[in-house]
């Protein structure tokens, strides 16, 4: 299966290798928004920004609106607030912002562009205006090797309140891409530059494939008197009514559900019974409504070996809705404690017999486990997260021994459900779905009956590796 096939269909066709570059600009480009305003607004809210830093920082802006100084000017401003602020700390500050803002602006569409220059073996570089505290952090979860961007002088890491020239704006983005192109080897007039903006003009001509992205007026009429292919993405941004009404008809859509299941319930006395048709029902009714298109690989592993402890990456709060599509009866999931106060699906979940953990408390997490011990020898299956908590990114995360313990315990196999991209939907720290086409591919169960406890930690880095294999673009 292959996202986003239309949009990367162009550079899998192409040619391969370093001697292409594709170089991306980042605001509007790789991410919906702009990091400036992101990490001003973070730093104006948290409390952080100081009275000298705010007035420098507003002065500087304003003065760039206005016209009456350059880009210069205005990372001169930037330069000026952040003189005598520690480098390491204003990164750390930078990693916080991604982590909680900019991972959910990052565009699906030029993830997977980003993704198919990598598959096809090409010099990857974000080439931006902005500061290394906003680029590096979404440079490195997008595994981009090269950046490029405006930097600010430090001396025994600390800011001296001066600019390094030239600063990477206009002609600068160019001169920059020519100084990478002609150290690695590349050929410019086989490369690709990815921008929003006219202002990048000089970078725009002197490569071979120049792509406007998300387009501003100006750049778009040049790009179309000039043959130039343009593309805007409207996945990200400012979400619209349909996101908000599917949002909630989704999330509502759990009480009809698994009210369904009430009259089997009263007829012929099982709980169960009844958790099986509300978990099937939701599936169904709530993806449907949410505008999820769920595309599965190896179905027929969900139900080869039963009961089995299902495992999956952790990259979206949809992720449990996906699995009641999935595995559609006779499961009790793994949530963290927080989720029993969760109105209108917390007690909902503890109805249908979630096992829930205290993740702070190791002792209570694993006395927790016991029920879920049960629930295996008892004919029920498990569905748990082994990263213990969701991903900003599609990177795996380290894998916690819990679910593999769980298996040995009870003998049963354990089932690998990779979701690829759920994240498009519902990132984390994101209220709202958005359409999207999430991929699942289920792996044949893996048997545990042969395993030894010290030789788990091997065992599971083999099965975290199929989920590390199974992402690569």
């Amino acid at each position: 299966m292959t996202l986003y096939a239309q949009v990367t269909k162009e550079i899998r066709s192409g040619p391969s290798g370093r001697e292409c570059a594709a170089f991306f600009d980042l605001d509007r480009t790789l991410l919906s928004g702009f990091s400036a305003f992101a990490f001003f607004q973070h730093r104006l809210l948290s409390g952080r920004m100081s009275p000298r830093e705010l007035v420098e920082s507003i002065a500087a802006a304003t003065s760039f609106g206005l016209g009456r100084t350059g880009f210069s000017g205005l990372v001169g401003g930037a330069a000026a607030a952040f003189r005598g602020f520690s480098e390491r700390a204003l990164m750390e500050i930078g990693e916080e912002i991604f982590e909680k803002q900019l991972a959910r602006e990052i565009y699906p569409e030029s993830r997977a562009l980003v993704e198919a220059h990598q598959h096809m073996g090409h010099v990857v570089a974000i080439v931006s205006s902005a500061l290394p505290h906003q680029v590096e952090p979404v440079a490195r979860a997008l595994g981009i090797e090269h950046v490029l961007c405006t930097r600010l002088e430090t001396r025994d890491g600390v800011f001296t309140g001066r600019i390094v020239r030239p600063t990477c704006y206009g002609e600068g983005k160019a001169f920059y891409a020519r100084e990478l192109a002609q150290k690695l080897g590349c050929d410019l007039s086989h490369s690709t530059f990815y921008s929003d903006s006219h202002e990048d003009l000089p970078l725009f001509e002197i490569v071979g494939n120049p792509r406007p992205l998300n387009p501003d007026r100006t750049l778009s009429e040049i790009a179309q008197a000039r043959g130039w292919p343009a593309r805007s993405f409207r996945s990200r941004g400012t979400p619209g009514l349909a996101e908000v009404a599917r949002t909630a008809l989704a999330w509502w859509s759990v009480l009809p559900s698994f009210a369904s299941g009430i009259p089997v319930a009263l007829m012929n006395g099982s709980r169960r019974d009844a958790v099986n048709v509300g978990m099937a029902t939701w599936g169904e009714i709530g993806t449907a409504l949410a505008g999820i298109e769920l595309a599965v690989e190896g179905e027929e592993h969900l139900w080869a070996e039963r009961p089995a402890v299902f495992i999956f990456n952790h990259q979206s709060g949809i992720d449990t809705l996906l699995l009641c599509k999935l595995l559609r009866r006779d499961v009790v999931a793994i949530g963290k404690q927080e989720l029993r106060r969760t109105p209108l699906l917390g007690p909902i979940f503890a109805w249908s017999g979630m096992v829930f953990v205290d993740r702070d408390d190791h002792g209570k997490a694993v006395a927790a486990l016991g029920p879920a011990v049960e629930a295996l020898r008892s004919g029920l299956s498990i569905a748990i997260a082994p990263e213990g908590t969701r991903s900003s990114t599609t990177h795996v995360g380290p894998f916690k021994k819990g679910a593999f313990h769980l298996a040995m315990q009870a003998g049963v196999p354990i089932v690998p459900v990779v979701f690829r991209n759920a994240l498009d939907a519902l990132p984390k720290h994101s209220m709202l779905i958005r359409p999207a086409r999430v991929e699942a591919v289920v792996h044949a169960p893996i048997s545990t009956r042969e395993w030894r406890r010290e030789d788990l930690d091997s065992h599971v880095e083999r099965v975290r590796s199929i989920y590390v294999e199974t992402l690569e673009p």
